[in-house]
């Protein structure tokens, strides 16, 4: 998480507040866009999509990755 600059809060809310989507292999997958308005590996960004991919085991989410995209969303 720290590597890809996101924390357990965040990936908790993007889970518990967003639409679920399909993603590959059978897995499911939320995304969210956070204001970021802060610097990463020295460039600004005002924005960082976190997307957490996640399989569902028996009623239970299993987080597979999160990725962590730093750009500008409307």
């Amino acid at each position: 998480m720290k590597k890809r600059g996101t924390n357990e809060e965040e990936i908790l809310e993007v889970l518990a507040t967003e639409n679920e989507l399909d993603a590959k292999n059978g897995r499911k997958k939320k995304f969210k866009i956070f204001q970021f308005q802060n610097i990463w590996n020295e460039k600004y960004y005002e924005h960082k999509k976190v997307e957490v991919v996640y399989a569902l085991e028996q009623n239970i989410i299993v987080t597979v990755t999160v990725y962590v995209y730093y750009g500008i969303w409307l």
